[in-house]
C-alpha cells in the first residue's frame, strides 16, 4: 500500500500542475473504521476563475448553479475575472463617454441634497459633507486616464444610464402565480430615482390600516414598509450590471419577490448574508448609496429585513440562489388573518369620528383612493376615475368590484344613469 503522506503530496501536486491560478487544498489523514483515507478540503479561492491549464478557461471554468455544475459563459467569466483581481465592474471607465463638468457638479448637487432629504435631524443636515468631483473620484463614479477625468459605469447609472438592462420591471397578480396581470410598470433612468418608484409601486397595491390615537390617525401599512426598500434598494445595488437581465419586482396575494441578477458575489452563502457578511460587487454605487443615506452600513440589509418581518409577526422571508439570480421573498399574512386583526383594532378604539368608523382598515392605498373619490363624486365614470387617479382602465374595473365584492361600495341604479355609494 502507498503511504498515505507520499499520496497526499502526490494529490497536491498534481492538482497545483493541473489548475491556474493555484489552488491550495487542506489534505489530512483520517482513521474511519481501521482505513486510512484522506480528506481533501478545498476552500472557496479568490482569484477567480479556475481551471485547467492545458484546457483553457473558456473551456474548463465552472460556476455552480443550483446544486449542479455548468460551464460559466462569456459574461460570467468576465465577471469572475474582475472579482479575482478585486476590481469593481461600475468603478470602470465607461468607454467612449467624455468628462462632462456641468454634469459632474450636477451630480455633486443632487446626492447632496439628496442625503439632506434622508436625514431626520437638523444636526443631521449639517453634518452631511460637500460633494466635490474629487469625492467622485474617491468613490469611482470617476477615474483618471493620465491626467484627465472619465465617466465610469457607476457614473452613468446613477445620471442618464444608457444600459438598456439596467431597470425595474414591477407587476402586480391576480392570484399567487404569474398568469393574470392586474397592473405592471417598468421603472428606467437613474437607478436610484427606480428605488424610488419601485417602492412607491409597492406601496400602492399593498393592504393599509389605521392606528387611531385621541384626534390623530397613524397609516400603518401590513408590511413592513422598511423592509421593503431595503429589498429593492438591495437589489439595485448588488445585482451583476454585466447581466442583462432586469430586476423584477412582483406582488402576489400572499407574497411579495424581488428578482436580481447575478448570484451572491465573493464566495459568500446564503448563511453567511444572514448573518451580516457582505462582499460587494458595486463599490462604486455602494458608496454613493450610502453618502445619499438610501442603504445604510454594508452587510447590514438581509439581517435588518430579517428583523423587520420578525416585529411584524411574518414569517421569515426567504432567500435563494435561483438560476443565476437570487430571490427575495417576504411573505404576507392570510387575509381572513389581517381581517381579524384589522377588527381587534377597530374594537379598541372608541373615539374614532364617524368619517374614520366607515373607513376600512383592510384596503389598499389605491382602494382608500377611489373611496374617497365616490364619496364626493358619486357618479364618476370609468374613464374619469381613470384620469382623476391616473391609473389604468383595467386597474379601476379591477378595483371596483373587489370593493363592491368586500361591500365597501354598491352601484345605485344602473350602470350608464345610477351613482355610486359608500357603505
Amino acid at each position: 500500500e502507498q503511504s498515505p503522506f507520499k499520496l497526499s503530496d502526490s494529490i497536491s501536486n498534481m492538482i497545483s500542475d493541473a489548475c491556474t491560478p493555484q489552488i491550495e487544498v487542506d489534505i489530512s489523514i483520517q482513521t474511519i473504521e481501521d482505513k486510512t483515507i484522506l480528506v481533501i478540503d478545498v476552500a472557496p479561492g479568490k482569484f477567480r476563475p479556475y481551471y485547467l491549464t492545458n484546457k483553457g478557461k473558456e473551456t474548463t471554468s465552472y460556476i455552480r448553479i443550483n446544486g449542479t455544475s455548468r460551464p460559466a459563459d462569456a459574461r460570467k467569466l468576465q465577471e469572475l475575472e474582475l472579482e479575482g483581481q478585486g476590481i469593481s465592474y461600475d468603478s470602470l471607465q465607461d468607454i467612449g463617454r467624455e468628462f462632462d463638468q456641468n454634469k459632474s457638479l450636477a451630480l455633486c448637487a443632487y446626492m447632496k441634497q439628496t442625503a439632506i432629504n434622508a436625514c431626520k435631524t437638523e444636526e443631521e443636515k449639517v453634518s452631511i459633507k460637500d460633494m466635490t468631483l474629487e469625492k467622485l473620484e474617491d468613490f469611482g463614479l470617476l477615474c483618471k486616464v493620465g491626467r484627465d477625468w472619465y465617466p465610469t459605469h457607476a457614473f452613468d447609472l446613477l445620471t442618464e444610464n444608457h444600459n438598456k438592462a439596467a431597470k425595474i420591471q414591477c407587476a402586480l397578480f391576480k392570484g399567487i402565480s404569474r398568469d393574470v396581470f392586474i397592473d405592471q410598470k417598468e421603472f428606467t433612468g437613474p437607478i436610484q430615482g427606480q428605488v424610488e418608484a419601485a417602492y412607491e409601486f409597492v406601496l400602492r397595491h399593498i393592504n393599509m390600516g389605521a392606528n387611531i390615537e385621541g384626534l390623530f390617525r397613524t397609516d400603518i401599512y401590513e408590511l413592513p414598509i422598511t423592509a421593503i426598500r431595503e429589498m429593492i434598494a438591495n437589489a439595485v445595488l448588488h445585482r451583476s450590471y454585466l447581466d442583462r437581465s432586469c430586476i423584477q419586482v412582483c406582488i402576489f396575494d400572499d407574497r411579495i419577490e424581488v428578482l436580481s441578477p447575478g448570484m451572491l458575489y465573493g464566495g459568500i452563502d446564503i448563511i453567511t448574508a444572514k448573518h451580516g457578511k457582505s462582499t460587494c460587487r458595486n463599490e462604486a454605487i455602494a458608496e454613493a448609496f450610502h453618502y445619499m443615506k438610501i442603504v445604510e452600513a454594508w452587510g447590514t440589509g438581509i439581517p435588518r429585513i430579517i428583523s423587520r418581518c420578525k416585529e411584524y409577526g411574518l414569517q421569515e422571508p426567504a432567500f435563494e440562489e435561483l438560476g443565476d439570480g437570487f430571490l427575495v421573498t417576504m411573505f404576507r399574512k392570510p387575509t381572513n388573518q389581517t381581517n381579524r386583526s384589522n377588527q381587534t383594532n377597530q374594537s379598541e378604539e372608541s373615539n374614532q369620528t364617524d368619517a374614520e368608523q366607515n373607513q376600512d382598515t383592510n384596503v389598499s392605498d389605491l382602494e382608500y383612493r377611489i373611496i374617497e373619490l365616490l364619496k364626493t363624486w358619486p357618479n364618476a365614470t370609468t374613464k374619469e376615475i381613470t384620469k382623476q387617479l391616473e391609473i389604468t382602465d383595467n386597474q379601476v374595473k379591477y378595483y371596483i368590484k373587489k370593493l363592491k365584492d368586500n361591500g365597501k361600495i354598491e352601484r345605485v341604479g344602473t350602470n350608464r344613469k345610477g351613482s355610486w355609494k359608500v357603505i
